[in-house]
């Protein structure tokens, strides 16, 4: 049976993140991870999704993303760190464990984890804000007759973009992180398989497509498209104030981008599939074909957060 491009049955709430060696689901009710432990065993683990009881104003439109976001990052920070920890146990049955020197390899993994993401943050700031910005200022001192706001914001934007996309080819091209981009694929497939209310077989999942509209691809490159707008907007031209001022209007990026992903989510037009297309051509570099055994972990976690009752996951 072919993948059918009609719309799916169902738009579901339920959204998930690869990980190392594995995935995990996050549903209305209960979150959940399936990593593949280095023996080829799967090993999963549940727990409550936090209810959300954070005050109605951070429900309003185009604020509920940066909160919906930060969410997201903080899970998803956790069961990353989860999965590296459970898939690189060892194997080594014959000598007893040490608890205490268990404790502090675990506690070593989380520092250097934590240096990396502080390190990638900055990094990030770097290449993301400062040098588009220090860049066209440059390049303006030796052609002043460039110094136009429209020509600033267009020019930092898709750099901005060029350096996302040079980025992830060039990480695609690292085994580990190909087979990251492969448990990626097999999130979208079982929830595209969910959607259509088909069962969550290997079989079923196989044969649907890696390319999610609500995918968080399409979600960054969204932000990186509506901050060429917002770029045009900045009069400032002091690299350092321009940056600042960028940083503070970061949420605005974050809450339009959220918001636009919820539309291409939740409807089928022309005008979602133009949202959408960006993203969903990104989504060629950051999803691949996943194997039968990253499908179980997928399948394997979303059914653990599938709901009672099907009418509370709906998008």
């Amino acid at each position: 049976m072919k993948d059918s491009k009609a719309c799916p049955l169902k738009k579901t709430s339920i959204g998930g993140q690869a990980l190392i060696e594995g995935v995990m689901m996050r549903g209305p009710e209960r979150t959940a991870m399936a990593v593949r432990h280095v023996s080829g065993e799967m090993v999963t683990e549940e727990w409550d999704t936090p209810q959300n009881n954070r005050p109605r104003w951070t429900k309003w439109l185009f604020i509920r993303g940066l909160f919906n976001f930060v969410d997201s990052l903080k899970v998803g920070y956790k069961c990353l760190m989860r999965s590296a920890e459970l898939s690189g146990l060892d194997e080594e049955e014959s000598k007893p464990a040490d608890p205490k020197e268990e404790k502090k390899e675990s506690a070593l993994l989380k520092l250097v984890m934590i240096l990396g993401t502080v390190l990638g943050l900055a990094l990030s700031l770097v290449l993301f804000m400062w040098l588009p910005i220090q860049l066209f200022s440059w390049l303006t001192a030796a052609f002043p007759g460039l110094e136009k706001p429209y020509l600033r914001g267009i020019f930092e934007g898709v750099l901005r973009i060029l350096i996302f996309l040079s980025y992830m080819l060039l990480v695609s091209r690292m085994k580990d992180i190909r087979r990251t981009f492969q448990y990626h694929g097999a999130e979208h497939k079982s929830i595209f398989c969910y959607e259509k209310g088909l069962p969550l077989t290997v079989e079923n999942v196989r044969q649907q497509r890696r390319f999610h509209p609500r995918c968080g691809t399409s979600f960054m490159i969204l932000m990186l498209l509506v901050g060429i707008i917002i770029s045009i907007l900045i009069p400032i031209q002091n690299t350092l104030l321009r940056t600042g001022v960028k940083l503070l209007l970061l949420p605005l990026s974050v809450g339009v981008g959220y918001e636009l992903i919820k539309l291409a989510g939740r409807h089928d037009n022309r005008l979602t599939r133009a949202i959408s297309a960006p993203g969903v051509w990104m989504q060629h570099l950051t999803t691949k074909e996943p194997d039968d055994s990253m499908i179980e972990c997928a399948i394997t976690a979303l059914q653990a957060v599938v709901p009672e009752d099907p009418e509370s996951d709906r998008w």
